[in-house]
């Protein structure tokens, strides 16, 4: 497997690949949300100057996504919000190569990024209904920053923040 950055042309296959690793959510919310999570997997929004999209690949094809947000850059379309540090965003894989390692790896990728950026602090969201996005994290280390919950759009559906210390992990 190689991580590398996303070349421009190949945004609509990464922007497939999103839709089709988060479609397993679309019956764990209401129709409203699944619309409005849709949109946000095929913003233009992580094609902002100075935001990276990682894409894994295997056996040339790409199998796995991330966005990596720099500090002071605005993650969400629906927020007016900045970071004082990165923020990992949109992480896909392929459904049907899970297991092997590919998220974990694309999130090392972004915890490397940011380390020799010589960032302190590295950030990010997960909805309340992604268990296994929220095992993967707090297998690497994040830790919970309540104060950095959202809840878009008033439903119930806590999008819980994390964070995880660079300099001491």
């Amino acid at each position: 497997m190689e991580i590398r950055e996303m070349n421009h042309g190949e945004i609509e296959a990464v922007r497939q690949l999103r839709l089709k690793s988060y479609i397993e959510y679309k019956k764990l919310v209401s129709k409203e949300h699944w619309e409005v999570l849709e949109r946000t997997l095929i913003s233009e929004n992580d094609l902002k100057s100075d935001v990276k999209i990682y894409v894994a690949e295997m056996d040339n094809v790409i199998v796995g996504s991330v966005v990596l947000f720099p500090a002071s850059v605005r993650a969400y379309d629906w927020s007016d919000s900045v970071q004082e540090y990165p923020e990992i965003r949109l992480l896909s894989v392929n459904p049907d190569i899970r297991g092997k390692g590919i998220g974990a790896a694309l999130v090392d990728h972004c915890l490397e990024v940011s380390k020799k950026g010589n960032e302190q602090h590295i950030g990010l969201h997960t909805a309340s209904f992604m268990e296994k996005a929220l095992l993967l994290y707090e297998k690497k280390g994040f830790v919970r920053l309540p104060e950095k919950d959202l809840e878009p759009m008033n439903d119930g559906i806590v999008v819980k923040g994390f964070i995880m210390d660079l300099k001491n992990s």
